[in-house]
């Protein structure tokens, strides 16, 4: 099964431009509650997206979903709309898809599950420490319909040094038999273009999908930052030859290894960007 992926952009131009590439879902992301403390510091995108945004974007999608990455489960503020009006806001402006981000207890989706009621698609976004401690009693809860592992942000919960060491370690495997034991879809961290100068090689990032069974993946900011790039034909061009690599890049084939020993690859170079990390 080819991987879904996923693009994170709040202009209506760019979501048509990556709808027309092939991208499955266009994401918005209204979170921020917490996020700039955690990731304080690190080349992350925080995005300032609007519910306003969702509106927009579900305008003009005719073909791709679209996903809403709400805040974590809070209470209504003087600063806050509170949980159960943003989701209901979120799914009155067009979401298709709602995901709830950095929980730590089975009762926090418990209450996202019956905020959404079922109205919409709902994703869990497992990404610190106490999630995975709980995952089992978080799996036997009705209503979730896909699950997606943030690394970046599991990393950070762990303490540790490199965003990949979850996938490197078994951590993401074990996670995954699980998931994987109750039927729900899942998929893990984000992607770059195959075929980069890096360390860690888009590539093989990409098989480890297919080993494990990831249905979805995130397009990262590296495949197509528009920050940087702003032309509409130059952002059609590349994201045309990065979709088309990426789906080149699905067949075992593509790196001539078995998946097992890209894994030990993958596992090999995640070990030493750590330790070369770690000794600085």
């Amino acid at each position: 099964m080819a991987l879904k992926l996923m693009y994170i952009t709040n202009s209506p131009d760019v979501a048509l431009i990556a709808q027309k590439a092939g991208v499955d879902r266009i994401f918005v992301d209204l979170e921020y509650i917490g996020k700039s403390d955690r990731q304080g510091g690190m080349d992350t995108v925080q995005s300032k997206h609007t519910l306003e945004d969702v509106k927009n974007i579900a305008q003009v999608l005719t073909t791709s979903e679209l996903l809403v990455r709400i805040n974590p489960i809070h209470e209504e503020t003087n600063e806050y709309l509170g949980s159960k009006n943003e989701i209901d806001k979120a799914i009155e402006n067009g979401a298709d898809i709602l995901m709830l981000p950095y929980f730590k207890s089975a009762q926090e989706v418990r209450k996202f599950v019956s905020f959404v009621n079922k109205r919409v698609k709902t994703m869990l976004l497992v990404e610190t420490a106490q999630a995975v401690e709980c995952l089992d009693e978080i799996l036997s809860i009705d209503g979730i319909d896909s699950i997606h592992i943030g690394l970046n942000d599991l990393s950070l919960s762990c303490g540790y040094n490199f965003m990949f060491k979850p996938l490197a370690n078994g951590m993401v495997e074990e996670m995954v038999l699980k998931i994987k034991r109750k039927g729900i879809p899942f998929g893990f961290g984000g992607i770059a273009v195959p075929g980069g100068d890096v360390p860690l090689p888009a590539e093989r990032i990409i098989l480890e999908h297919v080993r494990l069974g990831s249905t979805c993946a995130i397009l990262s900011r590296s495949f197509c930052n528009t920050d940087k790039i702003t032309d509409h034909a130059e952002i059609e061009k590349v994201f045309n030859e990065g979709m088309s690599k990426i789906k080149q890049a699905q067949c075992v084939e593509y790196m001539g290894e078995t998946f097992e020993q890209n894994r030990e690859k993958v596992v090999n170079i995640v070990n030493e960007i750590c330790d070369r990390i770690a000794n600085k």
